[in-house]
């Protein structure tokens, strides 16, 4: 018995993008698999209810890379896939995350996942933006409500053309390597890099990228008229108008005597007394409905942007004092620890970053497992963000 399936190809070259539902996770809200060539990802969306009030969006996306995909078995002890994701699968989550979080109607609750598996993998055609497309094909047919769909490409430039999803031989004499996420309307996210392009190519590499969604976007409709489920409704939260004007009329002149203290942690200071003062005001104001204050915090942070946005425009001053052509008083250090191979601290305004370099031999390189097959990394980059460096 044959599965009964539905898919859409995008031609591609010499070759097309098939978008595919009907074989895998059928139990799931939404699901396809995306295949370019021998490069398949199964890209899935679910959502439930959580048994607790939220006042944000719980969306989860993850890109996972499994060996298996590429002919290639595991090198850790237990030979199976384990672990924390790579630097790249995290990378590329971000990717998936970026330009599909803004589309969700505000007041949406529910958890949602986003899980892009890769099953197969060719190493020549890159699985990122399959996983992009397949996550907005997944979420628009689905019972989720969303306001896509959006289409993902990889822009590459050589000899003065510009190179739609080019394959990792092509990207490797390509002066540009270029994601970006669109809808129809617009471009909703770029990343990227190239090797010294100017701003034009730059810009006309973004608005070609963008004529480009056309047949991603069509393909996304077809499916979501055939196999789109209906949207399970979202209730957007009512504006308490009353309380909105009670924090304009308690908070403008002290927040805004609070944000012109020019030292970060005197400022953090002066707002949280605005703020303690402001919750005793209205919590008098409103005794017989006290459960009206609680979304104050949101209110009183869209305050303090107007009112910070509005000493920017009309004053031309900044948060902390310093006109719009100003920069921070900068401030190094060399040699800082004594027994490191190299040590710096380098200092603007009141961010302060620690910097160490050691060097090793090649036995110190780092090795990694891909579907490409083990690479080695001699430069290795670490950031940390303690929590203590905001106090």
């Amino acid at each position: 018995m044959a599965f009964q399936t539905t898919r859409r190809a995008i031609p591609m070259g010499d070759s097309e993008i098939i978008i595919e539902h009907g074989k895998l996770a059928l139990q799931a809200s939404g699901s396809v698999t995306v295949q370019w060539g021998d490069t398949v990802v199964l890209v899935t969306a679910t959502h439930q209810a959580l048994d607790r009030v939220v006042d944000f969006l719980p969306l989860t996306c993850n890109y996972q890379e499994m060996l298996y995909a590429a002919g290639r078995v595991p090198g850790n002890y237990f030979r199976r896939e384990v672990g924390r994701p790579s630097d790249h699968e995290t990378l590329t989550s971000r990717l998936i995350d970026r330009p599909i979080r803004p589309l969700f109607p505000k007041g949406c609750t529910n958890e949602i996942q986003v899980i892009a598996t890769v099953v197969s993998s060719d190493k020549e055609r890159y699985a990122d933006v399959l996983a992009m497309i397949g996550a907005s094909t997944a979420l628009h047919i689905s019972d989720i409500p969303f306001a896509g769909p959006i289409a993902a490409i990889r822009i590459g430039y050589r000899d003065g053309q510009f190179l739609l999803n080019p394959t990792a031989s092509e990207l490797a004499t390509s002066q540009l390597n270029m994601v970006l996420a669109g809808t129809r309307d617009a471009v909703v996210m770029v990343e990227g890099g190239a090797q010294f392009l100017s701003e034009d190519i730059m810009a006309e590499a973004v608005a070609w990228g963008h004529a480009q969604l056309a047949p991603f976007l069509d393909a996304q409709e077809e499916l979501r008229s055939i196999l789109g489920k209906q949207k399970f409704t979202v209730v957007p939260p009512q504006e308490d108008e009353e309380l909105i004007a009670a924090v304009a009329e308690l908070a403008s002149a002290p927040l805004t005597a609070a944000l012109a203290v020019p030292g970060k942690m005197d400022r953090r200071d002066a707002k949280k007394k605005v703020r303690q003062e402001l919750m005793e005001a209205l919590v008098a104001r409103f005794a017989e409905t006290p459960e009206r204050v609680r979304n104050v915090g949101e209110i009183l942070e869209k305050l303090e942007k107007k009112l910070v946005r509005q000493r920017i425009m009309t004053d031309k001053t900044r948060i902390d004092g310093r006109d719009l052509t100003t920069v921070r008083p900068l401030t190094m250090e060399v040699g800082f620890l004594p027994r490191t191979h190299g040590s710096a601290i380098f200092t603007r305004g009141e961010t302060k970053s620690l910097c160490t370099c050691t060097l090793g031999s090649t036995r110190d390189e780092q090795r990694v497992e891909t579907l490409a097959g083990e690479i080695s990394k001699r430069f290795l980059m670490h950031y940390n963000f303690p929590p203590y460096s905001v106090g």
